[in-house]
């Protein structure tokens, strides 16, 4: 694991959280969530993106599947909102700490509220972000919604 260390990695081993870091060769022509899938021989369903949008001027993590979008209605209404638009991309990459493409839900510099999409459940382990481009790791959906703190909701539109 020499090298690979992030933010995010690193919460995992000091909570002592069950998980595995996989990473793969980055390609900047591809799209980073259906890369990763392919990359990792895994169904992307099973592969979650990590978006930011601001939800009533507040910003918000979603984290839905790679082969989906994030419904900004859903996810509104998930926090109490009325109004969601996603957030800029330099804002998430500076209030994150992570560069787009790498955004990871745990371990952020400022601690957002979080919502996971509902389907993460759905299997034994998901995959996310490990704060880094070509790094995901594998944890148990119910790690990732106690480490983020996260409500659990349906927010992924097909």
């Amino acid at each position: 694991m020499a090298g690979q260390g992030t933010p995010a990695t690193a919460l995992l081993a000091k909570r002592k959280v069950t998980h595995k870091v996989h990473s793969y060769e980055h390609d900047p022509r591809e799209s980073f969530g259906l890369e990763a899938a392919a990359a990792l021989g895994v169904e992307p369903s099973r592969v979650f993106k990590t978006l930011l949008a601001e939800v009533d001027g507040v910003l918000t993590v979603g984290v839905v599947p790679v082969d989906a979008q994030l419904d900004l209605k859903a996810l509104a209404a998930a926090v109490g909102g009325k109004k969601a638009k996603m957030a800029e991309v330099a804002v998430a990459e500076r209030t994150t700490g992570y560069v787009a493409g790498g955004i990871s839900p745990l371990g952020q510099r400022k601690r957002l509220r979080t919502v996971v999409d509902a389907s993460a459940a759905s299997f034994p382990t998901m995959f996310c972000s490990g704060g880094r481009r070509g790094l995901e790791i594998e944890l148990a959906a119910a790690d990732l919604v106690a480490l983020s703190d996260a409500t659990v909701a349906d927010i992924a539109a097909r």
